[in-house]
């Protein structure tokens, strides 16, 4: 690929990675800005929506950052067309406010919604899912032989119902009409599986595999699963109305991990790592948090149950997570300030 040099032998070490086989050192995306930066191209857009919009200026600004990133160990060139974390919901009559540098729901479903709920309808004819499908295969076509193309940001199940009920009503949805999100998760689950299939029969017209956001590649299809929604329920309630439609999503993928975020999510843990399908766990301990090094045990703990690992760490930290953590299966992504730090780094690794 034209920003990636190395990228058969990248994909050789995800392979091993999902096998957990990378026996010499953990899989390393470490990135850096070029020592030499271009001016990012410039927005003179009349509005946010606008800007989000527009895939000529989208894919400008996705090469420029390509352009100007130094990929080091498995770090790899990759555009995930976005529209923000709720697009997903857009197909069930959600509609989508656009901010700086992200966007969000619009809840709808009233309490007589709930209480009469049968099912959902599934639109993906709707403005945003119809430039999803544009956006994707723009990128297909820009990104042949320099980058691979991401599948966008999906969340199904129940954090799918909170984008079209909100986080508070949900809750107490938990208590009053539980039937409603056991109903609700299945079906968002079967939109799912339609809208990732036809992604992925877009985004694999070039190339082998798929990637997403979190820019990990797999041979064929991998997805993140997750319910950040879980924080604010007990065990009991994952159980009772959460754990069986993500175990479904993960039976359908030929890969996936779990996006775990916050110490409030912590409490499920046990329960995720007997997901027989799952591939593997992505701790975020989040903002204001401890960072990875604080965290040693639980990633010891992922191991063990035969899963891999993703983790965010900070480059000062690398040096005790090489020596306090085996490498089977673990990932660490590291934003370099320099590439100069990038090198060293990949020495230190390479010591190991």
């Amino acid at each position: 690929m034209l920003y990636c040099e190395n990228w058969e032998k990248i994909q050789g070490k995800f392979l091993e990675y999902w096998a957990r086989e990378n026996h010499d050192r953990p899989i390393l995306a470490i990135e850096a800005p070029k020592d030499h930066v271009e001016k990012m191209p410039g927005s003179s857009h009349t509005s946010l929506k606008e800007r989000w919009m527009d895939i000529e200026y989208l894919l400008k600004k996705a090469n420029w950052k390509m352009q100007n990133t130094q990929y080091y160990g498995e770090a790899f060139p990759a555009y995930s067309p976005d529209l923000g974390p709720d697009l997903f919901a857009s197909c069930y009559q959600t509609k989508i406010q656009f901010g700086e540098t992200t966007s969000w729901s619009v809840p709808w479903l009233t309490d007589h919604d709930v209480e009469a709920y049968k099912e959902f309808t599934f639109d993906k004819q709707n403005e945003y899912y119809k430039k999803m499908i544009e956006m994707t295969k723009a990128a297909v076509e820009d990104g042949k032989d320099k980058y691979v193309v991401g599948i966008t940001d999906l969340h199904p199940g129940a954090d799918g119902l909170v984008s079209m009920r909100g986080p508070q009503n949900l809750c107490y949805d938990t208590l009053d009409n539980p039937t409603f999100i056991q109903k609700g998760v299945w079906d968002l689950n079967k939109g799912f599986e339609d809208i990732y299939s036809e992604l992925y029969a877009l985004t694999t017209k070039y190339q082998r595999g798929s990637t997403c956001w979190m820019n990990i590649w797999h041979p064929q299809r991998w997805y993140p699963v997750s319910c950040d929604f879980s924080c604010m329920i007990s065990k009991d309630m994952y159980e009772e109305l959460i754990v069986d439609e993500i175990e479904k999503e993960t039976e359908y993928l030929d890969g996936s991990i779990y996006h775990l975020d916050g110490p409030g999510a912590l409490k499920h843990l046990d329960r995720i790592l007997k997901m027989p399908s799952l591939g593997g766990v992505q701790w975020v301990y989040g903002a204001g948090q401890p960072t990875a090094s604080h965290w040693i045990p639980v990633i010891k703990k992922i191991q063990t149950a035969g899963k891999c690992v993703h983790i965010e760490v900070e480059p000062q930290e690398l040096e005790i997570m090489l020596k306090e953590v085996e490498p089977e299966g673990v990932m660490y992504h590291i934003t370099a300030k320099s590439e100069y730090e990038a090198k060293e780094l990949m020495k230190l690794a390479e010591k190991r």
